[in-house]
């Protein structure tokens, strides 16, 4: 083969060569490109999902201590009808107990 056929078909190689590597190089940041899009999906999809996770936390963290509170709030109304019960039978002794010190005071005056 000439020489000159011989550089011909070396300089095609390199051509194609070249043009497998630009190619090669145009897929590669093409696939980088498209992992960067999916990547930066991914996180949208994550941190929505943490937001809806941290909004039915606090939900339902709202609705325990929305209960707790009714529980306490019971309690106490139960507590206080305790305590105007007792005092309501204690009433009668309590007027007849200050009646009897009067009396006393009024007999002791006389």
């Amino acid at each position: 083969m000439p020489r000159p056929e011989v550089l011909d078909q070396i300089q095609t190689a390199e051509d194609e060569a070249d043009e497998i590597v630009a190619e090669a190089e145009a897929e590669r940041d093409d696939r980088i490109a498209e992992a960067r899009e999916r990547a930066a999906e991914i996180r949208e999809e994550a941190e929505a999902e943490a937001r809806e996770l941290k909004e039915q936390r606090l939900a339902d963290a709202r609705e325990e201590i929305e209960d707790e509170r009714e529980t306490i709030l019971e309690e106490g109304r139960q507590k206080r009808e305790e305590l105007v019960d007792q005092a309501s039978e204690r009433e009668d002794d309590a007027v007849e107990f200050v009646l009897e010190l009067f009396e006393e005071a009024v007999h002791a005056q006389t």
